[in-house]
């Protein structure tokens, strides 16, 4: 009878160590599970990474630098990386956790970036308005100083007054716009801009046209104030 109930308690414990590697077999597969879906998500996100990278660098004029990875055996292939650089002993799910941390920090350092880049060069943290504002005035302000030199020389007699007169209402105000129109072409427009920035050409056009000879016409009332 005894030998019979040693038998049965074999029997029982047998099953339970059954049942626990059952279940340990089980929470293995989850974790390697989870583990390989960790991986294939973080390298998706790193892809996607590479390819924006990649508009970014073609944005400011460089070559593409990611490449798609080959197939069969030459995909593990690639730069020798050192011997102490990965930990055969360290934790699968520590070093998956510390490369998800890598990557949300470059995804933060790509949208920052992403934003600089949005800027255009020129006052950069002015709005569009402002902006074209600014340097449509500073042309004209830039138009003006030739107009006093003109001035200067038609007092000498180097230049007549039909002559000074043309480039006061006509030559002097349409330089100044295209000098600005040029620029906010130039150095207003974001790196990353897909479409055509706003230059403001009849604000612009008004500015130019309005400031040179009212500046002139403020000249010829301040001398005549002097006099």
């Amino acid at each position: 009878m005894s030998t019979f109930d040693e038998y049965a308690a074999a029997v029982r414990q047998l099953s339970v160590q059954v049942r626990e590697g059952e279940r340990g077999a089980a929470a293995e597969a989850e974790r390697r599970r989870r583990l390989h879906a960790g991986v294939a998500q973080v390298g998706q996100r790193l892809a996607a990474q590479g390819q924006r990278l990649d508009q970014l660098g073609e944005a400011i004029g460089l070559p593409p630098a990611t490449a798609a990875a080959p197939d069969g055996p030459d995909a593990v292939t690639g730069p020798p990386v050192a011997n102490d650089a990965v930990d055969p002993d360290a934790d699968p799910a520590v070093v998956l956790e510390e490369a998800r941390r890598l990557v949300d920090e470059a995804d933060l350092r790509t949208r920052e970036v992403e934003a600089l880049a949005a800027r255009p060069e020129l006052l950069p943290t002015w709005s569009p308005t402002a902006r074209a504002v600014a340097v449509y005035v500073a042309c004209a302000a830039a138009g003006v100083l030739l107009m006093l030199v003109l001035v200067v020389a038609s007092g000498v007699g180097l230049v007549s007054g039909f002559t000074l007169g043309a480039w006061i209402c006509a030559g002097l105000p349409v330089l100044s716009f295209a000098a600005g129109w040029l620029i906010l072409g130039r150095w207003g427009r974001p790196a990353l801009a897909t479409v055509e920035p706003p230059r403001f050409v009849p604000l612009g056009f008004v500015i130019c046209v309005a400031l040179v000879p009212t500046a002139y016409c403020a000249s010829l009332l301040l001398v005549r104030f002097l006099r």
